[in-house]
């Protein structure tokens, strides 16, 4: 069953229409029933995320079929889509190595297991002392300008064992979501490659510096076609030809970024590794021939539909005719949904107190969260069976950039976060990938041990401040 569902403003008006599916998803009806008879849902766990760790295992399995005919690549994971150590590790045990933007990001990739020599550092302000550390680990680092490259120069010592890159904007265009387009005319990423004089400063910088090996391009990823997608590494791969042709052999890599799209409108899995490999052999002929060692940064498409959150409904009410579920799974969890529902709809499941998938007459609903502002609305008008106070709600293909990296709005604890395998006949078993936050842990990060920083000692407490008051 599908259905088409606008978001809406908190003023009501209706976006664009997305088609989406309204069927729970079966691959997980064991698991969201598991998860409650375990009680990891329900009204001792508000809300969870989940990784299906076997689904892991088949998308990265997937990723290295698709490339097995190019020899020479190393498919790095992109931290940000899903920073929790054990998935890290996860992925690491799979051959992947991991790309990261930030000093965490990299605290978390070395904790994780990856060897310093497959882990990529990407960003497009990195400080000096995180280029001195990556350099001195032997990190490869993609220099994001010509100013970068200049830093580097008087960081780099002649025995670093890091790779190091430009990375240029081929300024092929954007897709339909423009936050998550980085080839625009003004992106603030790379080296604008079109502008006047630009290819020649690149040329340039690259004939200043020999130990300049690598060319790094990333067109963007959700709302990307794949066209456009190869149309940018097409444009990379050209500049390495003229780089190559002007001064030897010099550019020996390519990072071609990531940026798979996902589909969130159904399970399905599309477009495929296999189709991206395609478009990139039919927009660059030569691109897997071993001429250049390759290296991808994937994130979204290896984890999205490998992860779900439940929640628990607390209450259900009616508003203006409206039908209203009140969820533990809202902005603090599902921010982007939230903020941009149109480029971002979720699937929702609707289960039972018992995790059983629920059926009956469809009712127009809107799925709410549990921050307290009005737009705080995860899915507006879904069709689905009636929910009731401590049904689940499951929010499907969150398993990137969803419970990994929540939002701490009204103080909200993160979720706990569970793996699991499900297998054919066997039972459901999980393991905790991150504890939930606790309320300790909430107030020691809002400055607990500095309290009474803020109150002088010359201050004149007000009469009703804590241990003024009359007994």
């Amino acid at each position: 069953m599908t259905q088409t569902t606008s978001a809406h403003d908190e003023d009501g008006t209706a976006a664009p229409a997305t088609t989406l599916s309204t069927r729970h998803d079966p691959r997980f009806d064991a698991v969201v029933r598991a998860a409650v008879e375990q009680g990891l849902l329900g009204e001792r766990g508000e809300v969870a995320g989940f990784v299906d760790t076997e689904g892991v295992r088949g998308s990265v399995a997937a990723l290295h079929a698709a490339f097995s005919g190019a020899p020479g690549v190393l498919h790095t994971f992109a931290a940000k889509a899903c920073s929790l150590i054990p998935v890290l590790r996860l992925l690491a045990d799979r051959g992947m190595g991991c790309e990261v933007a930030s000093p965490g990001e990299l605290r978390l990739a070395l904790d994780a297991g990856f060897a310093a020599a497959r882990i990529v550092l990407d960003s497009p302000a990195k400080t000096r002392e995180e280029i001195r550390s990556a350099l001195a680990l032997g990190v490869s680092v993609n220099a994001d300008s010509l100013d970068e490259l200049r830093r580097i120069d008087a960081l780099r010592t002649s025995d670093s064992a890091s790779v190091v890159g430009l990375r240029i904007n081929p300024q092929v265009g954007g897709g339909t979501i423009g936050a998550m387009s980085t080839a625009t005319d003004t992106s603030k990423f790379g080296v604008a490659l079109c502008d006047p004089g630009a290819r020649e400063a690149v040329v340039r910088a690259f004939r200043e510096r020999p130990w300049l090996t690598r060319l790094h391009a990333h067109v963007g990823s959700q709302g990307c076609p794949l066209e456009l997608i190869a149309a940018g590494v097409a444009r990379t791969y050209e500049l390495a030809e003229e780089i190559n042709a002007t001064l030897g052999r010099q550019v020996t890599s390519l990072d071609i970024g990531g940026g798979l799209p996902v589909n969130f409108a159904d399970e399905t899995v599309r477009p495929t590794y296999a189709d991206y490999v395609a478009a990139l052999t039919a927009a660059v002929p030569g691109l897997l021939s071993g001429r250049y060692s390759l290296i991808t940064e994937f994130g979204r498409s290896l984890l999205a539909k490998n992860g779900f959150i439940g929640a628990r409904v607390e209450y259900v009410k009616d508003a203006g005719g409206r039908r209203i579920a009140l969820t533990h799974a809202g902005a603090q969890t599902a921010t982007r949904t939230v903020f941009m529902p149109d480029a971002w709809p979720l699937r929702i499941g609707a289960f039972g107190p018992d995790g059983a998938p629920k059926d009956g007459p469809a009712l127009v609903q809107d799925i709410a969260g549990p921050c307290c502002f009005a737009g705080d609305v995860v899915a507006f008008g879904r069709e689905l069976p009636e929910l009731a106070e401590d049904d689940v709600v499951v929010l499907y293909d969150t398993g990137a950039y969803y419970f990994s990296t929540p939002w701490a709005y009204n103080s909200l604890p993160r979720p706990a976060v569970y793996g699991f395998r499900a297998g054919q006949d066997g039972p459901v078993t999980f393991t905790t990938v991150r504890d939930a936050q606790s309320l300790d842990a909430i107030a020691a990060e809002s400055g607990l041990a500095h309290a009474d920083a803020l109150v002088g000692a010359d201050s004149s407490p007000h009469p009703d401040a804590p241990g003024e008051r009359d007994g």
